[in-house]
């Protein structure tokens, strides 16, 4: 790259004019560049040359000085002489603005993070319950099985991982801006008065041209605009990672999710099934008291309502569970079908302390916090690239080959061509577009701002509410398991009752259909219980210090990561 200083008074001696004239002094790169706007004071005077140094590299330096907007860059001088301390000053100035970037430099967004997590009885500790790996905390070998299948077929990780390669492929694109850019060319055209499609006088002529040869153009970028558009795609690249990341997390709790939910149908399968059996003796017990003689018919018409009752809801549950083993399926990329299970869900246990770590780990551990900060990272570079399209644009263009009326003389020495030019272009008036864009590239900023800093409330929040559910729900199984117990034996000393003459049918029919809706709801508590810890795990960004290759190695580091 060449800076020059063109004098409009080469010399004032020669030229006959007075040595105090004013003269102008132009910018240019490689020759003959546009004049950029504004005066320099004119007190400035040879008598005081370091001050003309001083105020022109102050100068250079502001015009890419962050304040996002176009800096004014014509001089004039009233000075009789260019002092080199003032060249060498002016260089050093432009090599330094050359290492700089137009647009703000991106700053984490400010985070309030609480103390400790609302919810949570235990003392602030390093340790996590997201520093275990997936295969540690699901250790059923069915689920885990499930959830290897699910992180290598499902077309919801399938589809980020082809949003990750353009997001790749974009950042190339962008990346190769940087270097010049390299073409080759050929041409043949046959005309009169003309070579090479343009008018060329040559007597009325009628002839052939040939022109073959490679160009190349390169933009250099002083103001930095190419760098932010760098910046804004490697952030995009980024981003488009932590959402993979964020996808294998998502499948890995939604596997367990939907697992421990179709035991949990399972077991009200299995109380569907015990209590219709119950009542299905009840009938019997009441219609042989009527045929002896014992009972009525309101005792058997009261016992056959309540079995056929029961007996109605175990088709509907049949239906939930192979819906529920059809959305398992879709989430592992499989067809519909069934799943096997060997455990109940009471065989699903977990630990009974559950340490959480520091809310400040979650900026780092969880992928969708650092997928906001990479968005509001792209949206700031965005800026940049908005104010570097205020500056002018330098380019490099040069070509080399041959030009011929004859084909076998292209490639001739006499043939030869070549060119190597410098241009600029900048805008003058664009009736407020560039101004619009550079104000949309702030709101946008500011917009991915805010969704990063609400992004890392609602992770708080996921974290307090998996806390304060499982605490609750734990509480809530303790007290239902008694109710459980109690209407197991109330059932029980009924039937006896009964038998032994000491009660009615209505003691029997009363505590068996108390004891149905409690074992419902008993296994509701269980499985609400066990998914708040799923919830819980994912909400720290569980598995967050494993690499993704590490994640379908189930089992092969079963201790590591132990909190």
């Amino acid at each position: 790259m060449l800076m020059r200083f063109t004098n409009s008074a080469l010399n004032s001696k020669r030229s006959g004019t007075s040595r105090h004239q004013p003269k102008r002094y132009s910018l240019g790169l490689g020759g003959n560049l546009a004049v950029l706007g504004g005066n320099l004071p004119p007190s400035r005077t040879r008598e005081n040359p370091s001050a003309d140094s001083a105020f022109l590299a102050r100068f250079a330096v502001g015009l890419v000085s962050g304040q996002n907007r176009p800096v004014a860059a014509s001089t004039r001088i009233t000075t009789a002489w260019i002092d080199n301390r003032l060249v060498a000053i002016l260089c050093i100035a432009l090599l330094i603005l050359a290492g700089c970037a137009v647009g703000p430099n991106y700053k984490r967004p400010a985070v309030n993070a609480p103390a400790g997590f609302h919810g949570t009885t235990n003392h602030l500790s390093t340790n996590s319950l997201a520093d275990l790996p997936w295969w540690s905390m699901f250790k059923d070998p069915v689920l885990q099985d499930l959830v290897c299948t699910a992180l290598t077929n499902s077309y919801d990780l399938r589809i980020i991982l082809t949003r990750v390669d353009q997001a790749r492929a974009l950042q190339a694109q962008t990346r190769s801006q940087f270097l010049p850019q390299v073409n080759y060319r050929g041409d043949a055209t046959r005309g009169r008065n003309s070579f090479l499609g343009s008018a060329s006088p040559n007597g009325g002529k009628t002839m052939d041209s040939f022109l073959g040869g490679f160009e190349a153009v390169w933009e250099i970028d002083l103001w930095g605009r190419v760098r932010r558009m760098n910046e804004a795609s490697r952030a995009n690249f980024m981003a488009t990672q932590e959402g993979r990341r964020s996808v294998m997390i998502s499948l890995v709790s939604g596997a367990a999710t939907a697992y421990f939910e179709l035991l949990e149908l399972d077991e009200q399968l299995a109380i569907a099934k015990r209590t219709r059996d119950s009542y299905e003796r009840s009938f019997k017990l009441f219609d042989d008291q009527r045929v002896a003689g014992l009972g009525s018919n309101l005792e058997v018409s009261r016992a056959k309502l309540a079995l056929r009752s029961v007996s109605a809801n175990i088709p509907d549950i049949e239906r939930q569970i192979s819906l529920k083993e059809n959305e398992i399926n879709v989430l592992l990329g499989r067809n519909p079908g069934p799943i096997p299970r060997t455990a109940t869900l009471v065989a699903q246990e977990f630990p009974v302390e559950i340490p959480v770590g520091l809310p400040s780990d979650l900026l780092e551990r969880r992928p969708d916090i650092r997928l906001a900060e990479q968005r509001a990272r792209q949206a700031n570079a965005e800026i940049g690239v908005a104010v570097g399209d205020f500056f002018p644009r330098l380019g490099l263009t040069t070509f080399f080959g041959g030009a011929s009326a004859e084909l076998h003389k292209l490639v001739s020495t006499s043939a030869s061509t070549w060119s190597l030019a410098a241009s600029v272009a900048g805008p003058l008036f664009t009736g407020g577009r560039l101004t619009g864009r550079y104000r949309e590239a702030k709101a946008a900023s500011e917009e991915t701002k805010l969704q990063d800093q609400e992004t890392v409330l609602i992770a708080f929040r996921e974290v307090s509410d998996a806390l304060i559910s499982r605490r609750r729900y734990e509480e809530g199984r303790v007290e239902q398991a008694q109710a459980v117990e109690a209407g197991r034996q109330a059932v029980e000393l009924a039937a006896v009752r009964y038998k032994e003459g000491k009660a009615s049918y209505y003691e029997v029919l009363e505590a068996q259909q108390q004891l149905f809706p409690a074992e419902n709801t008993l296994s509701r508590l269980e499985v609400a219980r066990r998914l708040a810890v799923v919830q819980l795990y994912k909400a720290l960004g569980g598995g967050w210090s494993f690499a993704d290759s590490d994640w379908s190695e189930r089992g092969t580091r079963p201790n590591e990561g132990k909190p």
